[in-house]
C-alpha cells in the first residue's frame, strides 16, 4: 500500500524569514527576510488568517492581487508571494515603516527638509499614478501605508483598501478602513460619499494628514489639522489647500506637485531635481549628463548619507561602465565613497577603478593619479602590480607634462605596494629616464625628492648603487630647484650612505655645489656639508660608534604599509619643493610643477625658462646634526622596494649599465663638470652651459663672487682640461 505525503509549500518557497524581525503594519505583520539562495534582503508581509477576520482576510487577499499588478517606481515593489490556506506570504523589496524611519531619524536629529521633499514628491507622484492614469482609489492613504527603501526613497504601499473609482464591476465591495479599524475615523475627509466632489477628494484629504504627521507626529484628533506645528512655511499654502472644508477646491494631485514644484516651493531643490535627472538619465543627452556629474559634486555634501550610497552610486558606476561618462564621475564617485566601509568599497568601487586605469583617456588618468590618496589604502599588492601599475608606468612616457607629473607624484603612493621587479627595476629604469632626459625642469626636480622619499623601500643593493649617482646628477641639473632637491636628497637618505662613501662621494658633489650661483642652493650645501662632517669628526674621534653610524646602510628595505601616514604631501611631500622653489618661481609655470593645473599638450615650458628658486628652503631651517633628524628625515617619507638596471634603449638589464651607473659612472669620487664629456639628450644642459646672466640674474650677479667663481670654461676646454 502507498502512502504519499503532502510536500509543505512554506518549506519550498524562496524566501525565509529572519527571527525577531516583525513589525505590525495593519493587518499584516512585517518581517525582514532574504532570499535562500543568495541572502538577497527582502520583506516578507505575513497575514495569518486564522487570526484575522473574515473582512480582514477579504482585505488580505484584495492586497495580494492588487500588489501583483500595480507596476511603479514609487509603488511598494512586489518581489514574490505565497498563498496557503492558513497564510498569506507577500515578499517585496526591503523597507522600513515610515513610523519607524522618522522615530529613528529622529533620534539622529530629525530627518531633514531635503530628505521630506522627496520622499512626499514620490507618494504624490504615486498618488497621481493611480487616480489619474490607473482611475483607482487608494482609500487608505496614511502614515501606515509609507514605506522607505535602504536609499531612504519613500514607497507607497497599504493597497488593502484599493478599488477602481467607478466601482468594482465584480460587484465586490471592500470595507472602509474605519469599518476595520475603528481609531481611523479621524483620518476620513468630513464631507460625505455624496457630495458631488471629486472621487479622489478623499486621498488627498488624507495626503494633507500625512503630511501633517510626518512634521508633527501621530495626529490625536480632526480638529488639530488647523495647527500647523512645524510644517515648513512654503508648504503652508499648499497644506491648507489639502485640508480644506470645500472638497471641490482641493486640488487633484498632480496639481498639487506642479503648484508645489514651483520656484520658490517647498518642493524646488536641487536634491529633488537631482533626483527627478537621475530617474531619467538614461534618455538624457550626453552633454547633459556630463553638464549633471560636474554639478553633483557640490551638491552631494548636503544630500543624505543612504541616498548617495544607495542611489547615486549605483548611477554613477553605471554611467562610467555603460554611459561613457569618462573623468567627470570620479570626483563624485570619490566622495560617496566616503561612505562606504572598507568591505562596500571593495566590491563596489574598487573594481571599477582598477578598470579606469586601462583607460586611454588623459583627462581619467590625471584625474585617477590625483585623487590616488583617496583610495589607495583599498587597493591590494596584487592589483596594484598586475593591473594598475602597467597601466600607470606609461605617464612616465606620455608627452603632455602634467601626466609626467602626476605619474611621479603617485609613486609615493604606490611605491610600498609595488613587488621587488616593479619597484627596483622598472620604476627606477624611468626614474632615471625622467632626471636625465626630461625637458621639464619641475619633473626632474620632483622625480629627485619622490626617489629620497621612497628610499626606505628599495632595497639594499639598488639603495648603494642609486642614491648617491641619482643625488649627484640632481647637483648638476641647470634647475635651481633640482639642484637643491639633490641636496636634500643626500640629507634625508644620511643613514644609508657609509663614512667611506661620505668623505669620497658625497662631500666631493657637496662642496662643488659650495660656489653653485644660486645662493639658496649654496646655503643647502653648507649645511648638508656640515651635517657630514660632524659625522665624520664623530667616528674620528671614536671609531666605536662606527657601528652605530652605519648601522641603516645594509639594513632591508621597510616593508610595505609601515609608513606612519601618507597624507604629509602637502606638508612634507614634493609640494613643499613645487611651492617654496618652483610655484613662485618666474618664468616657470607653478601648476605643471605641483601638478594642479589642466592637463595641457603644450610641451613649451622647458628647461631654458628655468628660474632660480626663492632665497629660503624652508624659513629659520637649523639642520643641526643629520642624526637628530630633519624635515627630510620624518615620518612623511614612504616607499617600497626596486630600481631598474636595465640601461635606458636596451631591452634586457645588466650589472652596472644601469641608468643611474651608465650615466655617472659606478665612480663618482670625482662630480666634477668634467662628467661633461658624456654625452647628454636635448634640451638637458649643465649648470655650467646655464646662462646665468641674461636679464634681472646679471644684476643680481655682478656684486656675487661665488657667481662669478662659477663661471666655467665651455664643456669643449673642460674635457680636454680633464684630457690633460
Amino acid at each position: 500500500m502507498w502512502s504519499f505525503f503532502a510536500r509543505d509549500p512554506v518549506k519550498d518557497f524562496a524566501y525565509e524569514i529572519l527571527p525577531d524581525t516583525q513589525e505590525k503594519s495593519g493587518i499584516w505583520t512585517l518581517h525582514r527576510g532574504k532570499r535562500k539562495t543568495n541572502g538577497e534582503p527582502v520583506s516578507v508581509f505575513v497575514y495569518e488568517v486564522a487570526q484575522g477576520t473574515e473582512q480582514q482576510t477579504q482585505l488580505a487577499k484584495a492586497a495580494f492581487k492588487r500588489m501583483k499588478t500595480l507596476r511603479h517606481p514609487n509603488i511598494l515593489a512586489y518581489v514574490d508571494g505565497l498563498e496557503t490556506e492558513k497564510s498569506l506570504y507577500l515578499v517585496t523589496e526591503q523597507v522600513t515603516p515610515l513610523a519607524v524611519h522618522l522615530k529613528a531619524q529622529a533620534e539622529k536629529g530629525g530627518a531633514g527638509d531635503l530628505e521630506v521633499s522627496w520622499g512626499l514628491h514620490q507618494i504624490v507622484k504615486a498618488l497621481s499614478f493611480l487616480v489619474n492614469d490607473c482611475h483607482l482609489l487608494h482609500n487608505n492613504l496614511g502614515i501606515w501605508a509609507v514605506f522607505v527603501d535602504r536609499a531612504g526613497e519613500w514607497k507607497l504601499g497599504g493597497l488593502d483598501h484599493v478599488v477602481p473609482e467607478q466601482g468594482d464591476p465584480s460587484g465586490i465591495s471592500l470595507p472602509a478602513p474605519k469599518a476595520v479599524y475603528p481609531d481611523m475615523e479621524k483620518y476620513d475627509p468630513p464631507e460625505s460619499s455624496s457630495s458631488g466632489a471629486e472621487k479622489w477628494a478623499g486621498d488627498v484629504w488624507r495626503l494633507g494628514c500625512l503630511i501633517w504627521e510626518v512634521f508633527n507626529g501621530p495626529l490625536p484628533r480632526t480638529s488639530s489639522l488647523r495647527s500647523l506645528g512645524k510644517i515648513p512655511k512654503t508648504l503652508v499654502p499648499h497644506y491648507c489647500e489639502l485640508v480644506g472644508a470645500n472638497p471641490r477646491a482641493r486640488p487633484n494631485p498632480a496639481r498639487f506637485l506642479q503648484n508645489c514644484r514651483a520656484p520658490g516651493g517647498f518642493l524646488s531643490s536641487s536634491f529633488v531635481e537631482s533626483n527627478l535627472f537621475l530617474e531619467e538619465i538614461q534618455i538624457k543627452e550626453p552633454a547633459e549628463k556630463q553638464q549633471f556629474f560636474q554639478d553633483l559634486s557640490d551638491n552631494l555634501d548636503s544630500f543624505p548619507e543612504d541616498f548617495c550610497k544607495h542611489k547615486v552610486l549605483p548611477q554613477l558606476l553605471t554611467a562610467f561602465e555603460f554611459g561613457n561618462a569618462g573623468a567627470v564621475v570620479l570626483t563624485p564617485l570619490f566622495k560617496v565613497g566616503k561612505f562606504l566601509s572598507a568591505e562596500e568599497y571593495q566590491q563596489k568601487i574598487i573594481p571599477v577603478i582598477v578598470k579606469m586605469f586601462s583607460s586611454t583617456d588623459r583627462a581619467m588618468r590625471i584625474r585617477l593619479l590625483q585623487q590616488m590618496e583617496q583610495f589607495i589604502q583599498y587597493l591590494n599588492e596584487a592589483a596594484v602590480n598586475s593591473q594598475i601599475f602597467p597601466h600607470v608606468v606609461h605617464g612616465f612616457t606620455d608627452t603632455n607634462p602634467a601626466i609626467r607629473e602626476q605619474t611621479v607624484k603617485s609613486m609615493l603612493l604606490l611605491a610600498p605596494k609595488l613587488n621587488e621587479t616593479n619597484l627596483n627595476q622598472e620604476l627606477m629604469r624611468h626614474f632615471a629616464r625622467l632626471q636625465a632626459r626630461d625637458e621639464q625642469g619641475p619633473i626632474r626636480c620632483n622625480t629627485t625628492v619622490c626617489l629620497g622619499k621612497i628610499a626606505s623601500y628599495l632595497n639594499t643593493g639598488t639603495r648603494q648603487r642609486v642614491l648617491i649617482s641619482a643625488f649627484s646628477r640632481a647637483s648638476k641639473d641647470p634647475f635651481p630647484a633640482s639642484r637643491s632637491a639633490g641636496v636634500l636628497g643626500f640629507a634625508a637618505t644620511h643613514n644609508y650612505y657609509s663614512v667611506t662613501e661620505i668623505a669620497a662621494r658625497i662631500l666631493p658633489t657637496l662642496c662643488a655645489l659650495a660656489v653653485d650661483p644660486d645662493k639658496s642652493v649654496r646655503d643647502q650645501a653648507f649645511k648638508a656639508i656640515k651635517s657630514f662632517l660632524s659625522k665624520l669628526e664623530i667616528v674620528s674621534e671614536d671609531p666605536t660608534k662606527l657601528a652605530d653610524i652605519e648601522k641603516d646602510v645594509a639594513s632591508s628595505a621597510q616593508p610595505a604599509g609601515s609608513s606612519s601616514s601618507w597624507a604629509g604631501w602637502a606638508v612634507t611631500g614634493m609640494s613643499s619643493i613645487t611651492s617654496k622653489l618652483i610655484r613662485n618661481a618666474p618664468g616657470t609655470d607653478g601648476a605643471l610643477a605641483d601638478g594642479s593645473g589642466p592637463p595641457s599638450n603644450s610641451g613649451s615650458t622647458t628647461a631654458t625658462n628655468e628660474a632660480p628658486p626663492p632665497d629660503r628652503w624652508e624659513e629659520d631651517e637649523d639642520w643641526g646634526n643629520l642624526e637628530q633628524s630633519s624635515d627630510w628625515s620624518s615620518s612623511g617619507w614612504d616607499a617600497d622596494d626596486s630600481w631598474s638596471n636595465e640601461k635606458e634603449g636596451q631591452g634586457q638589464s645588466s650589472a652596472g649599465e644601469d641608468g643611474w651607473g651608465n650615466d655617472w659612472g659606478e665612480d663618482d669620487a670625482d662630480v666634477t663638470l668634467t662628467d661633461a664629456s658624456l654625452p647628454l639628450p636635448d634640451g638637458v644642459r649643465l649648470a655650467s652651459d646655464y646662462n646665468w646672466d641674461s636679464g634681472a640674474a646679471k644684476a643680481a650677479n655682478q656684486n656675487d663672487l661665488f657667481a662669478s667663481l662659477s663661471q666655467r670654461n665651455p664643456p669643449s676646454s673642460t674635457v680636454a682640461h680633464a684630457a690633460e
